[in-house]
Order: C-alpha cells, then structure tokens, then sequence
C-alpha cells in the first residue's frame, strides 16, 4: 500500500478490559431479513438492525427495485413492499458484500426485466459462477463473463416450478439466495446440494428460519435438500439478535487481557454459527491444538489472531472457502502475523499454522497490518495490538462494512489509539 495509506496505531492496555458494548446486530440476519421484507407485500418493522456499509447497499438496492425502506432510528428498517421487485434504472452498485450480491442475483430472476448486479473492484473477484448456473437450470437468463460480478439476470417475472442443483462448495449463500428466491417461483421448488460439502451450513438454517417468519413453507427433506412451496411472503415484525461475528472480537479482547466484557446477551442464545467460537476462545491460553474454520468462517481470523499468544502451537483447517471472502483471508492472516514476527505464522495448502508465542505481550514489535480493505483483518489484528507495542492497523475505515463503532466500542473499554482513527 502506498505511504499515504491511513494506519492507526492501537496503543497496548496495562490494565483488563472491563465494561459494557453491545454488539451491532447481525449482519447475515439484516440483509436476509431486508430481502424477505422487499419481497414481502405490506409493512415490516426490523428492530435491531445492522446499519453499516453492507446493509446500507441492499436497503439502497432494494429502493431501486421499488420497495420503500425507511430507517427511523439507528437500529431499525421499516420496509413497504408491493409483492414484486421492479427493473431498477441502472445496475445495483453492492460494494464488497457478498450477502447482497449472491442473495439480489436470485431475486432478480424474480423481476420483469433485466438487472445488472455489479459491485467493487473486490467483488469483480469473487466467484457466482454455481450461482449462476443453478439458476439456468430453472431456464432463467443470465450471464456473468468472469464467473464474477458483474452479472447480468433478464428476469421474467418469476420462474418455473422445478429442481436445482447446486455446488455449494465455495458458499452456503447460493443455498440461501436460492431458497429466498424460491417462495416466487411459479410451483414448488426442490433444492438439492451437489454433493455433501457445504461452505458454513448454519447459515442455511438462518435463512430458513427468517423465511418462515415472513410466511414461507420450506421443508427440509433430507441434510442436503429443501422442498419450496410457492407461497410468496407476506409482511412481519422480525427482531435480529447482535452480531456473533463482532462478538468474538470482543471475547478475544476480554480472554487476552483478563478483563470483563458484558456484550449484553450470552453466548448460548445465538443462533448464528459464529457463536460456537466463543467455547474456543474461552479455551485460551490453551486452545485446541487443531480448530476447524469451516463452519465459523467469520470467527476464524479472530482465533488466528489470539492463537499468536496461546500456549502452544495452533493448526487451521477448513478454511479453503476464505480464500474467496473479503480478501484471501488464509494469506492475509499469514502475511499479517509473519508482518510481526518472521516465522509465526505460515501456509501449509490450505490450513494456517500459527507458532504461538505467549511471551511477545509486552514487546515492541512494530508492524504495519496490510488489512486488504477487509473489515475482519483490521478487527482481528487490533487485538494483537492490545498486548504488543507497535502494532498499526492499515486502511482502519474498512470496519464500516459491518461494524462502524468498533473503535469507539474498544476506546469506551480504555483502548487508546494513535493515528488516523476513523
């Protein structure tokens, strides 16, 4: 990155971090439920929300397909719909987040007309490819020339009843963008996993329950298949929980500094998968000598991060899908943990292997963190900058995409910073 990057420079903390910050509402659960209620005919009221980069650009979107969406406080969407998403005027701009992107490309094959789903130069990387091909089987139109964004959907206003087939490998929000789409489709829909491999299952099952919130029929029929039935969606008032995903920063923060962090709400009544992070790092100084990532995708940067401090070395596995996320996370993981101490962390295929080291609290170790304009680096290296003297997070703004207080939230706990906060 260039020399006239931000960088701010978190300050280490003598003391525990103690306190209260509650967590920012989900934001897997925001945009699923911004789309429902789009789809939805009648007014929903969505308390607890996410408002960040992400959700603003699916409420945006959403606007553009002529769905009314009004924020009256800081936390909450009240959404109008018709039934029917319209052709917007121009192609809907979804930035980096990938939930809208894979979830609006579905919906728009529920649209009487063409919609181009486009979004930043990050984006343009990252795969839709099954995405769209799945849709194709149901004989919708629509073309993506990379296999990225930008993708290009005709719709026809709705499509047939009929089975797809899915490879998702790489995402299980293929899975969910279909299943939202299915409820406008002409008959039943059946959707069947190509295989057993599924990237973060429990995310399907957020989706399914956010669905029958808004008045869908879906039916599970067998671990790798769900049955649709066509009944649209109608209006409703839907709470979303915090965001277990910002949470584990905060677990992380607390564990590593011997503090006390009430987030407000416990760790058990999540229902999104990220929360089962919070068992392992409660595990720390003494995490498992081997973590799967693949069904707490998210949470996995903030573990790598605290397994820099943990008593004894710490493999990750099942992480091939975030080599597509925001950022190739496995690398930037890697590249931000050697970034502090050659040799600390390094790639073996797919898996990261971090060395650990509980004696670098305390050290000076200045290091410039490349976070790849990705939120979840920037968050996750903060913390290494809680125990260690030199740590500067680059391109510090990012964290807006999901949780644009995360500064202020660290600071209100005794968290001092130098630099270009945002």
């Amino acid at each position: 990155m260039s020399d006239t990057v931000k960088k701010l420079t978190i300050l280490p903390t003598d003391h525990p971090l103690r306190g209260h910050v509650r967590p920012p509402g989900s934001k897997s659960i925001t945009n699923r439920a911004l789309l429902l209620a789009g789809l939805a005919k009648g007014t929903s009221r969505l308390t607890g929300a996410l408002k960040s980069d992400d959700t603003r650009y699916m409420a945006d979107a959403l606007r553009a397909m002529g769905v009314e969406v009004s924020e009256p406080d800081d936390t909450t969407f009240v959404v109008t719909g018709t039934g029917r998403l319209t052709s917007p005027s121009a192609p809907l701009f979804l930035g980096n987040a990938g939930t809208a992107t894979r979830f609006l490309t579905a919906a728009a094959a529920l649209v009487d007309g063409p919609v181009v789903v486009d979004g930043d130069q990050h984006m343009r990387k990252r795969p839709i490819k099954p995405l769209v091909d799945a849709l194709r089987t149901l004989g919708v139109e629509v073309t993506s020339e990379t296999g990225c964004p930008p993708v290009t959907v005709n719709g026809k206003g709705g499509f047939p009843a009929g089975r797809i087939e899915i490879d998702a490998g790489l995402s299980s929000q293929y899975v969910s963008a279909l299943l939202m789409a299915a409820p406008g489709a002409k008959g039943p829909v059946r959707i069947e996993l190509a295989g057993d491999e599924i990237g973060a299952r429990g995310y399907i099952d957020l989706t399914v329950a956010a669905m029958r919130a808004f008045g869908a029929e879906v039916e599970q029929l067998s671990p790798s298949v769900w049955q649709v039935a066509p009944t649209g969606y109608r209006a409703a008032d839907f709470a979303i929980e915090p965001d277990a995903s910002a949470a584990t920063y905060l677990w992380a923060a607390e564990v590593l500094t011997g503090g006390s962090i009430d987030i407000g709400v416990p760790a058990s009544v999540f229902s999104q998968p990220d929360a089962r992070a919070h068992a392992v790092i409660s595990s720390f100084p003494h995490l498992p000598a081997v973590i799967d990532g693949s069904q707490m995708q998210d949470a996995i940067p903030t573990i790598a991060v605290l397994a820099a401090f943990n008593e004894t070395p710490v493999r990750f596995v099942g992480l091939a899908n975030l080599r597509v996320k925001e950022c190739d996370r496995v690398r930037a993981l890697s590249l931000g943990l050697t970034a502090i101490r050659p040799g600390l962390a390094h790639e073996e295929g797919d898996d990261l292997i971090v060395s650990s080291d509980p004696g670098l609290a305390g050290q000076t170790l200045p290091a410039s963190i490349d976070t790849f304009a990705d939120h979840r680096i920037a968050m996750s290296f903060a913390l290494a900058g809680l125990k260690i003297h030199g740590i500067a997070i680059e391109d510090p703004g990012c964290v807006a995409k999901t949780y644009p207080a995360y500064w202020d939230a660290l600071a209100s706990l005794g968290v001092a910073y130098t630099g270009d906060r945002p």
